[in-house]
């Protein structure tokens, strides 16, 4: 979960003026969360509190109700509803949301069922619950693997978005914000990185929707690569204090 919060926070700044170069500065002074950690959080909150997916995710985006680059316009009118409904939506935020889900369950058919679950509060359509699922299962099996081996991700690609699934990707630079779109992009870039840096740092130069993109990355790389100690501790001093305690009892409920 910290690499979704990473990619978010390291594509924060090039989302809508994308950079070409992959020394970029990783942390850069006006780069900030936006709305992809604070969904995040919200669904480890819900699993880690006992609450439902829409209550927490309600309750938290509507105490961020303005973060950079701002909510999609639907989600925002879900946000604000007091009535908050599913719209039946495919977009990315589905998948850029869910790796809390893959850390704190521990079998496939729960990673599923809970993945299916945090997206469909919104995102009702079946490929957006499709790109939750194709993104947990991804990371719960890479934390489960002895060897993190890449072909878990291009398997993954290929069981739930079929044998071309990487012949089919937005070009560089397009803002592609369907999970059809940005799924199997971040499964392609996540397996070809060689460290989660460079995962990161591939994420965001490729353009589009650089901090959702470099998100769903980010949380896959963790899962293969780790993060090293000094870019966790650094991006957490990105986070308010109330974010900053759902991580915390993040950090203990994976560890125990």
């Amino acid at each position: 979960m910290i690499g979704t919060i990473i990619g978010d926070i390291a594509g924060s700044i090039y989302e809508f003026d994308n950079t070409a170069d992959y020394n970029f500065p990783f942390f850069a002074p006006d780069a900030e969360f936006t709305d992809d950690s604070i969904c995040t959080l919200a669904v480890a909150d819900a699993i880690l509190n006992n609450k439902s997916y829409e209550n927490a995710m309600h309750t938290l985006c509507r105490r961020y109700p303005n973060p950079m680059g701002a909510y999609g316009g639907s989600f925002y009118q879900w946000v604000m509803s007091d009535n908050p409904r599913p719209y039946n939506s495919f977009g990315n935020g589905a998948a850029m949301r869910v790796s809390p889900v893959a850390w704190l369950f521990d079998s496939e058919t729960d990673v599923l069922a809970q993945a299916k679950a945090s997206a469909e509060i919104t995102h009702s359509h079946p490929e957006g619950i499709k790109g939750a699922q194709a993104i947990a299962i991804a990371i719960f099996r890479m934390r489960k693997a002895a060897e993190k081996d890449s072909r878990i991700f291009t398997d993954v690609a290929g069981q739930f978005y079929g044998p071309d699934a990487f012949s089919r990707l937005p070009e560089p630079g397009y803002f592609d914000v369907t999970c059809q779109g940005c799924v199997p992009l971040a499964l392609k870039i996540a397996a070809e990185a060689e460290s989660f840096e460079d995962a990161v740092r591939r994420a965001v130069v490729y353009g589009g929707d650089t901090d959702t993109v470099g998100a769903i990355v980010g949380s896959l790389a963790e899962a293969r690569f780790g993060i090293p100690p000094e870019m966790q501790a650094k991006a957490l001093q990105y986070l308010p204090d109330d974010l900053l305690a759902i991580v915390s009892q993040f950090q203990s409920g994976v560890n125990k």
